[in-house]
């Protein structure tokens, strides 16, 4: 049965914490972002930090609000790769249920991949397929390669790298250092390698769709964005040569230079050189010329699914 009233899905990923609510038609009503970098510091400890996960729950609870004051009837919340990694990922789950009022659920990379794809591909022709979504999160980077969420065939993997977890693992300096960029790019390289490997239908790709916050911000760089625009940024596509020359344009300035550009999105500043090192590594590996950037990911997914339920 259909929800008489509007739904809301929250994701809470590594960088960013984030809010789609839609009517019970599907139209979006709400979307939401703020930077809270839940995974602060998780690859090295492996915990969740305790400032981190206080501002993501601060955020979950103005949600609320933003929620109530909608009249949402139905929800979801997801945690994804920084809690996957967390030996006290259950304490955010608690803290993150109580603040937003819905049972926080811990997602598989595989099962984000799904939704994501479902979020991706809603809005594109099957023609176009197989795709290749991909997903370059702050923690982990998700594949997945179908003609639909619901393809028998699908393929799916999720590397253990994302735009945060290689910044603090690898490019220390700032900027970072050609040796630290080789490292990190032979990382990538790898996990990479061995996810083609297992899933050698990621070679078969027409299209190449990227999700999440690299990828919509090296988009609204390279238009020059002074204020951020969905309507533009929405299926605009990135070419190779682009995405290699804001790599290596980024990647050779300091954090603050970054920040000045038109488009930057403030919290990404430091880790989009890490982000743009991944999707240039894999297009370059996969032989994908364009990238098509979209803005419906995995809360269009997750929409779509409260919506059928």
């Amino acid at each position: 049965m259909l929800p008489i009233g509007p739904v809301a899905a929250i994701d809470c990923g590594t960088n960013s914490t984030r809010l789609l609510v839609s009517d019970w038609m599907g139209k979006p009503v709400e979307r939401l972002m703020r930077i809270t970098r839940l995974g602060q510091g998780v690859d090295a400890t492996g915990s969740l930090a305790t400032e981190a996960m206080e501002r993501c729950t601060a955020v979950l609870r103005d949600y609320r609000g933003v929620m109530d004051r909608l009249g949402v009837v139905r929800g979801r919340l997801v945690a994804t790769s920084a809690v996957r990694d967390a030996s006290n990922g259950d304490e955010f789950l608690a803290a993150a249920s109580a603040a937003s009022g819905f049972e926080a659920e811990l997602l598989a990379g595989t099962e984000e991949g799904r939704l994501s794809l479902a979020g991706a591909v809603s809005e594109l022709d099957p023609d176009q397929g197989p795709f290749l979504v991909l997903d370059i999160g702050g923690g982990s980077t998700e594949l997945v390669t179908g003609a639909s969420a619901d393809d028998p065939d699908l393929a799916a993997a999720s590397l253990q790298v994302g735009c945060v977890r290689i910044t603090e693992r690898v490019l220390h300096s700032d900027p970072p250092t050609a040796d630290e960029l080789e490292q990190a790019e032979t990382m990538v390289g790898e996990l990479l390698e061995s996810a083609l490997a297992d899933q050698p239908a990621f070679l078969g790709a027409h299209t190449l769709v990227g999700l999440a916050g690299t990828v919509t911000t090296l988009s609204a760089l390279n238009m020059g964005l002074d204020e951020y625009d969905r309507s533009r940024i929405h299926h605009s596509v990135l070419t190779i040569e682009e995405v290699a020359a804001w790599y290596r344009t980024l990647a050779a300035e300091v954090t603050v230079a970054r920040l000045d550009r038109a488009g930057m999105v403030p919290g990404r500043e430091d880790v989009i050189a890490g982000g743009a090192l991944i999707l240039f590594v894999v297009m370059t590996r996969l032989g994908l010329d364009r990238c098509l950037v979209s803005e419906s990911d995995i809360l269009d997914g997750m929409v779509a699914g409260l919506l059928v339920r």
